[in-house]
């Protein structure tokens, strides 16, 4: 796990929902296969998402993490380590490849090893594939985080490898653009919902 709290700035800089502290954003890399491009995905976004100085980003590299293969009685130090990080997190978002129509297994694992820890928090998805963008796989994840009573964003990164390369080409300012308006979402979000956990407990 790393973090970067930049003190740079964008279009969206200095929002910070009125509190003065910036908000916590897990960016939760779902891959662990050998040879993924996961990683790579994951740098470009945090170069962009970096410029952000409202946002405190913290990487969550499932890669990093060594979890065990049968779901044990008693939580591993690795388990309750990630599910701690989750609670830390005021919203995510999800880098996910697209895995035969839908995600990793190793990301559906790390998702339910918490449940009260992901309540009323934003998600935003960076997917990634070839032809359908990892589009599939994101529709599947929506389920899975409406059913842990998480708001997810409608906007979305989404790369098809296919048409274009990871870098793009000089001058292509579509996917920045995406990153950006789906980062001015997922502040308005976790803001919004910060506030609204501050003043009544929700109930599930």
């Amino acid at each position: 796990m790393t973090t970067d709290q930049s003190a740079g700035g964008s279009a969206g800089g200095g929002r910070d929902g009125g509190t003065g502290l910036p908000l916590r954003v897990a960016v939760i890399i779902g891959s662990t296969r050998e040879g993924r491009v996961g990683d790579a995905v994951g740098r470009w976004f945090m170069e962009r998402a970096r410029e952000r100085s409202e946002l405190d980003l913290a990487v969550l590299d499932l890669a990093d993490y060594d979890f065990p293969v049968h779901y044990p009685g008693r939580a591993t130090g690795q388990m309750a380590e990630f599910t701690e990080e989750i609670a830390r997190a005021e919203a995510f978002v999800v880098v996910t490849p697209e895995y035969n129509r839908s995600f990793p297994a190793s990301l559906k694992q790390a998702i339910d090893f918490a449940y009260e820890e992901w309540q009323t928090k934003p998600v935003a998805f960076v997917s990634y594939g070839h032809g359908s963008a990892g589009l599939y796989a994101v529709e599947q994840l929506r389920s899975v985080f409406t059913e842990l009573h998480t708001v997810t964003l409608r906007n979305g990164v989404a790369l098809d490898f296919l048409r274009q390369p990871l870098e793009g080409h000089p001058g292509d300012t579509g996917r920045d653009r995406s990153v950006g308006l789906m980062l001015d979402q997922l502040g308005w979000w976790g803001w919004a919902l910060r506030e609204a956990r501050a003043v009544r407990p929700y109930v599930s």
